[in-house]
Order: structure tokens, then sequence, then C-alpha cells
């Protein structure tokens, strides 16, 4: 709320087990290990873990204002945390950390829309649309929607029409390329952007309700 007020830039990340698997993939797991592992990631917007990816998705990690990490003790959760943020150098402890489920949690504190209202909604991911819809009946002034993301490799059209729309907070669910997307709309257009994951799917089929 601070960020908004001040309207100062401020991006919150979250990582999941498909994050983890991505960056762990050929440097602390085999690559092969992670295909079978995640069978998920290129629904997920990785196809395939590649250098480039891992460096985008470290660099969004070090430079993030608040960084959801998985409680869970599971293997490919915490697991490959620490593992993971150790082989890329990112100094945890410097790390402004909260839980991977805030998105969740935001909501069950009734604390989303005193958030949204009053601000200029930009909504990005696949359901942004229907999330638009719902949103709006709820008194959030929704300004855009971006209603496809379709990978990494796409990342460079949404951040040019992320550019064109004039807004204070973007939800952004789209997977794994949510992380480096949240991370370049508060660095790069000097907004808040909130990696919002599957909350958007489940208020949009009514298994959550606003």
């Amino acid at each position: 709320m601070g960020a908004l007020d001040a309207q100062r830039p401020f991006s919150v990340v979250r990582l999941g087990d498909g994050e983890l698997l991505a960056l762990a993939a050929d440097t602390v797991l085999p690559g092969e290990e992670v295909q079978e592992l995640a069978p998920f990631l290129p629904y997920a917007g990785v196809p395939r873990s590649t250098p480039e990816i891992r460096a985008s998705l470290a660099e969004a990690i070090q430079g993030a204002d608040c960084v959801g990490v998985p409680i869970s003790r599971a293997p490919t959760f915490q697991g490959l945390l620490f593992p993971v943020l150790q082989h890329f150098g990112i100094d945890w402890p410097r790390l402004r950390l909260t839980s991977s489920t805030i998105n969740y949690g935001l909501h069950q504190s009734g604390l989303l829309l005193p958030i949204l209202h009053g601000r200029r909604v930009l909504l990005i991911g696949s359901k942004a649309h229907e999330l638009g819809g719902l949103l709006q009946t709820h008194g959030v002034h929704v300004v855009g929607v971006i209603d496809s993301v379709a990978g990494y490799s796409d990342i460079p059209r949404v951040m040019q029409q992320t550019a064109e729309v004039a807004f204070d907070i973007a939800l952004v669910a789209a997977g794994i390329p949510a992380v480096i997307l949240c991370r370049r709309i508060a660095g790069e257009l000097g907004k808040v952007a909130l990696d919002f994951g599957h909350l958007a799917d489940k208020l949009v089929t009514g298994e959550l309700h606003l």
C-alpha cells in the first residue's frame, strides 16, 4: 500500500516448484531429471530451461522487492530453494522474503480489494478478461487487459504492451514468466506488480470469492 500511495515501484514475485525446477535444470540437477520431475514446465511458460531463462529468473529474484518462497520442505520446494539460490550467487538473507502463497494470503485476509480500490489496475494472463469483469463488479478500476503470455519468448511483446497502459498496479498471472515480468514492470516502468498466480483461476471459476 505504501508503494502505491507513494507511486514507488514495487515487485512481488513468487517461487514455486516450476520456477525452482527451471532454475535447477543443468545446474543443481541434471536436465533429464528435471524433465521427468516437471513435465508441466511447457504449460508454465518454459518449454525447456535454457541458460538465458535461468539467468533472467535469477536476476529477477535478486532484484525483486519481495520474494515469496515455499514453506513446504518437499524435495522440489525448499529442498531446491537454497541450493538454487546458492548456485546463482543470490544472497538470500538480503532478500525480503514472504510465503509463496502471499497471493492467497492477501485474498484470505481481505486485503486484496482494499489494495486495488482507487487504483488503476492492469491484468496480465490467460484469465485476465474474465478476472477483469469480476473485479469491475466489485468496484475495481480495470484500465487494461493483456490476455495471453505465450511463454518466456513472449515477454518483450508483453512488456511493450504494458508500457502503453497508464496503470498503478499490475496483477500478473502468467506462469514462470510472471517472475520476470513483475520485476521488469517495477524496474523499467516504475509501477507495482504482483505475481498473482492461480488465484486468478480460482476467482474466475468461483472456487474462491472476493
